[in-house]
């Protein structure tokens, strides 16, 4: 293909008028995401009470709560498997196609969360060994999700709303998010209607009924419907264009299975795909040259992102008692403790988390993906430095809203910013046959961010006096010190983010470098950037 000779099936997709078929798709790919978020984030809304239930000491001034390491496990397992599946599953949507793998993540999710509120024993510790077993294989469906919802939409999509769709599928996650916590609070809620308990300092033993046990059971298995209603649908999405096409060859498949979606009539040209010769490899020299520092860029920046976006969601907790939104665990039974951190985690939710993500949706293509993602790392900083510095001014009762607004902005901007964008561009700046891994590749950094955030951060935020740390846990270096520490990360964040080209309005073969027939490095390379200007 000589370059800007680019297939027409390609250039009908890149200059489609956004139709019908745009939305079923984000639907379809963004139901997958609702239900990633719900799994991932329900697990946080009932920790408490696992721990009211299967960890009560009798004579305890305090209700039990999960040892540090079985926290952990509950907590992190599922991130663990998300990191493997990111990796995996990108891998293999590059090789058997987006379409055959984007069924089984699906039906593995649906599988393991059913499994995963299953695990009955009256042994705490196969409860929780059960537990983590199938939170584990839930993470590793949910980590398929990451780089084919985000390719096929890609793929799917045109030049002019491409970041749109990518960031809508993406912002699904809120509503998974603001599902959790309005379902736990309707759950709870009845339960508590039906079975009246005192709170823990009235009656230890009657504040935790037994029904409560089959209040996170429920929570956790909830999460099976929306994505058992979307497997059909996704079964009867063809195969991406511009894999049939660039990846696998058959320009004539793409074009049938396009005309079908676009209904409009899409002639098959002959088969000058072949004379393509950019061959390249993830791991050789010319991927190295072209791409590089594009792969540095997503991954850094997600990587740092996600340590500062899940460690914030340490703090929730401290926050919500610290403001009397949460009272002290002892005056609440079982119950009624689910019913306030449901509450409070929705009103986060509603008030920051969600409108910052439809922010991005409504202007990343008229801003662009680097501003966004500049503007959202700079946001994330001033206001973590500007909680850390004058932080014993904070913790004074009076001045306690004034935390949680400075709270939700940082919650905000990271939605409206990286937390967004770092999902979006991978999708979008590397080649076909590549796309896939590298989306996968980009998003495993981000959960090992995610995994320094929320179990590096549960360590270094204890007191720095070992007497007032939390039950199990060594002396850390306080809350003040630990937020001047993540505003370090989100300031590394906006330098990283210089890496990463803009992909505003371009097509995704400009981007990559794939309307070139020759691999011949730079002089290829550099005509790609300039040739459809």
């Amino acid at each position: 293909m000589v370059a800007g000779n680019k297939l027409q099936v390609l250039d009908a997709l890149d200059v489609a008028k956004t139709q019908w078929y745009h939305f079923t798709a984000i639907i379809i790919a963004g139901m997958g995401f609702f239900t990633d978020a719900y799994d991932l984030f329900c697990i946080s809304l009932v920790t408490k009470l696992l721990g009211r239930i299967y960890y009560h000491v009798d004579g305890a001034k305090s209700p039990g709560s999960l040892p540090p390491n079985v926290s952990a496990a509950v907590n992190g397992v599922a991130f663990c498997g998300t990191l493997a599946g990111q990796l995996f599953f990108g891998w293999l949507g590059d090789k058997l196609g987006r379409k055959k793998v984007y069924g089984m993540t699906l039906m593995l999710m649906v599988i393991c969360s059913i499994a995963s509120g299953l695990s009955f024993s009256g042994n705490p510790k196969a409860v929780m060994a059960t537990l983590c077993f199938f939170r584990f294989w839930l993470g590793f469906g949910i980590g398929g999700d990451y780089p084919l919802s985000a390719t096929i939409m890609s793929e799917y999509a045109n030049k002019k709303t491409r970041g749109a769709f990518i960031a809508a599928v993406f912002a699904m996650q809120g509503f998974g998010i603001l599902a959790g916590g309005i379902f736990a609070i309707i759950i709870s809620a009845a339960f508590m209607a039906s079975f009246h308990a005192p709170s823990y300092e009235v009656d230890p033993v009657g504040s935790t009924v037994p029904e409560a046990d089959y209040v996170w059971r429920i929570v956790l298995m909830v999460g099976a419907f929306p994505a058992a209603l979307t497997y059909y649908w996704r079964l009867k999405m063809p195969e991406t264009a511009r894999y049939t096409a660039l990846v696998a060859k058959n320009v004539k498949q793409a074009a049938s299975d396009m005309s079908k979606v676009l209904q409009m009539d899409i002639e098959a040209e002959p088969q000058k795909i072949e004379q393509e010769k950019i061959r390249y490899g993830l791991f050789s020299k010319e991927f190295a040259k072209r791409h590089g520092l594009h792969l540095l860029g997503t991954t850094t920046t997600w990587f740092l992102l996600d340590i500062a976006f899940y460690s914030q969601n340490l703090f929730q907790k401290d926050i919500f008692s610290a403001i009397g939104w949460i009272p002290s665990a002892k005056t609440m039974n079982a119950l009624e403790e689910v019913y306030k951190i449901a509450r409070a985690q929705t009103l986060i939710a509603l008030c920051s988390t969600v409108p910052g993500y439809w922010f991005t949706v409504a202007f990343i293509d008229i801003m662009g993906r680097f501003a966004i993602q500049l503007m959202g790392f700079f946001f994330m900083t001033v206001f973590m430095f500007a909680l850390a510095i004058p932080y014993d001014h904070w913790i004074h009762k009076d001045n306690r809203i004034g935390f949680v607004v400075m709270y939700s902005l940082t919650f905000f901007f990271a939605n409206f910013g990286p937390n967004a964008t770092t999902f979006v561009v991978p999708a979008e700046i590397f080649p076909a046959r590549l796309r896939s891994t590298c989306h996968g590749i980009s998003a495993a950094a981000g959960k090992l961010g995610a995994m320094v955030g929320a179990f590096g951060f549960l360590y270094l935020a204890q007191n720095k006096d070992k007497a007032k740390a939390d039950a199990g846990y060594p002396a850390g270096i306080g809350v003040k010190n630990s937020l001047i520490v993540l505003g370090v990360i989100n300031a590394l964040g906006f330098l990283f983010t210089f890496l990463v080209p803009e992909s505003k309005g371009k097509s995704l073969e400009e981007m990559s470098g794939e309307n070139e027939n020759n691999g011949e490095g730079e002089a290829g390379a550099s005509s790609s950037s300039s040739s459809n200007h």
